[in-house]
């Protein structure tokens, strides 16, 4: 990473690690996905790339966007450019996130309207996957159904992946709220929790297997991208 500028080096990738994979909910810059980041004066130059040429356009428009804001919101920065290496529809997602368009007006005909309800589809499995992996650490310990629907968010020592995709999803996420809710927010009954359960475990493996997947597929792609990565 070149940082000769005002524009701290260390803040930029930290905004950059604010930007997650919508299907994945982890960080482009902990994916390998951050190719290249160069501070130039007030300007930042991102690559972005991605596992396979084929990644479906709306995720690679989510996270080429997102990574802009993220930038473009950051004090004293001046221009950022963000582009979508190695992609078949990076030209048109390169000029529309440059552009301010959307993804509508990116692809004219093949989108019904904007992505914040795919991203918010994509938040609520992950919030479920989240709380079925804490309820799963407390029912090895021995704590029962009955005894989750009782916790609050304080009762656990970490808690912070889920009160962040509560934020996201504008849920309660003070101390005091419920450490098990359905998509909505409302505490889930002991009746509720165990197919919840079941089903959310299927949507945390699910998550984890397309992570391991695409980890596989992008150090195929572009060898050690992700120790790389770990070096800029």
């Amino acid at each position: 990473m070149t940082a000769a500028s005002a524009v701290d080096s260390d803040v930029v990738v930290r905004a950059l690690g604010s930007v997650v994979d919508p299907e994945l909910d982890r960080p482009i810059t902990e994916l390998g996905f951050v190719a290249r980041c160069e501070v130039r004066g007030d300007g930042v130059e991102v690559d972005l790339r991605l596992p396979t040429y084929f990644c479906a356009p709306n995720f690679a428009y989510l996270m080429v966007a997102d990574a802009h804001d993220a930038l473009s919101s950051l004090p004293g920065i001046g221009r950022v450019s963000v582009r979508l290496l190695d992609h078949f529809a990076a030209e048109e997602i390169n000029t529309g996130v440059a552009a301010g368009e959307g993804f509508g007006a990116a692809f004219p005909g093949l989108a019904a309207g904007e992505l914040e309800e795919l991203r918010a589809v994509f938040l609520r499995k992950a919030h479920a996957a989240e709380q079925e992996r804490l309820a799963g650490m407390l029912l090895e310990s021995g704590s029962t159904h009955e005894d989750l629907t009782a916790l609050i968010l304080a009762d656990l020592p970490d808690t912070t992946a889920l009160r962040r995709l509560r934020r996201r999803l504008g849920l309660r996420d003070d101390d005091g709220a419920p450490l098990l809710t359905d998509d909505t927010g409302v505490p889930l009954t002991q009746d509720d929790l165990p197919l919840r359960l079941r089903i959310a475990r299927t949507t945390r493996i699910s998550i984890e297997a397309n992570k391991t997947w695409c980890e596989g597929l992008l150090d195929t792609r572009y060898p050690n991208a992700s120790e790389r990565t770990r070096q800029e």
